[in-house]
């Protein structure tokens, strides 16, 4: 049977038609800039927006990838065009890349399906979605001495209840606690502006963007202290527009569960930037936050 494939990586995300060998030298460009203080990560948090905006951010996460011990790697985005309680699994075995064709694991997709939790995206979800698309790229330039070496497992990760993220985490935790798994959480962070229905403004941290710097890092301390209840209740009172909220919840989850078997694990953030700087109500912004997670 042949194998279904998808063109990934719409080239109007891509600036510049950054395609094959621009892409990479972009890439390059970035990472070179950045230290590997955090390798080998076990799971990074790295945000999905245009490259313009985000990928010097994003580098900060995917330098910490050990691309020797990888070899398997799943891709948690959040779902925003359709709507999903659950997670869905892709209906293809290959994404393609202007770098290279990532092959998806389907041993693992099997395992995943037998549980009863997942569903499956539909083609034109899955070529709409960027939240998972943006990770390919950078996956396969920070693991490109070891291409044909790996498998990716992309999970589109719907609106979970608190309970379900629990369950998710429990059930990915297992594949976390394997060193030779990788999990990017796709994430950006706060939007705010009228265009997002956000305005959250606390005067006393200055300018605008001060007070949404000062929000997000807010959050990103408490994603660093590994609650997932925490977390939720920040959310809970702030309602801060963490578009991953919900991978990042699981994600959360699933260290907590290795926590409660004695796992040792850290959660840091390494970088932290604005799409833009708001300083009147008309005006509008992406956050990005790039971290990384380490097992000791």
């Amino acid at each position: 049977m042949l194998s279904r494939c998808i063109c990934t990586c719409d080239i109007s995300l891509f600036p510049s038609l950054f395609i094959g060998p621009q892409l990479n030298a972009q890439l390059e460009g970035w990472l070179s800039q950045v230290q590997s203080t955090k390798r080998p990560a076990r799971a990074i948090i790295a945000p999905h927006a245009g490259y313009t905006y985000c990928g010097s951010c994003a580098a900060h996460a995917y330098k910490q990838v050990d691309p020797n011990i990888t070899r398997k790697i799943f891709i948690l985005g959040p779902s925003h065009h359709v709507p999903l309680s659950r997670c869905a699994l892709s209906s293809v075995d290959i994404y393609r890349t202007p770098l290279y064709d990532l092959r998806i694991d389907q041993k693992i997709y099997g395992e995943l399906w037998k549980t009863g939790m997942f569903e499956r995206m539909s083609l034109q979800t899955d070529e709409d979605e960027h939240s998972i698309e943006m990770h390919l790229p950078y996956t396969a330039k920070a693991m490109e001495s070891h291409k044909d070496e790996f498998t990716i497992i992309p999970v589109l990760v719907g609106a979970l209840s608190e309970s379900k993220e629990q369950e998710f985490g429990k059930l990915f935790s297992k594949y976390l606690a394997d060193p030779s798994n990788l999990f990017v959480v796709s994430s950006d962070f706060c939007h705010w502006g009228q265009r997002f229905r956000y305005s959250y403004y606390d005067e006393s941290q200055g300018e605008i963007y001060r007070s949404i710097e000062h929000l997000d890092k807010m959050g990103m301390s408490i994603i660093e202290q590994l609650d997932p209840v925490s977390f939720s209740n920040y959310l809970k009172k702030y309602h801060n527009t963490i578009c991953g909220r919900h991978p990042i919840g699981v994600l959360l989850n699933a260290i907590n569960e290795l926590q409660k078997n004695g796992m040792n694990m850290s959660f840091s953030f390494l970088n932290y930037a604005q799409s833009s700087q708001c300083r009147n109500w008309q005006d509008s912004s992406v956050s990005y936050a790039a971290g990384a997670l380490m097992v000791h």
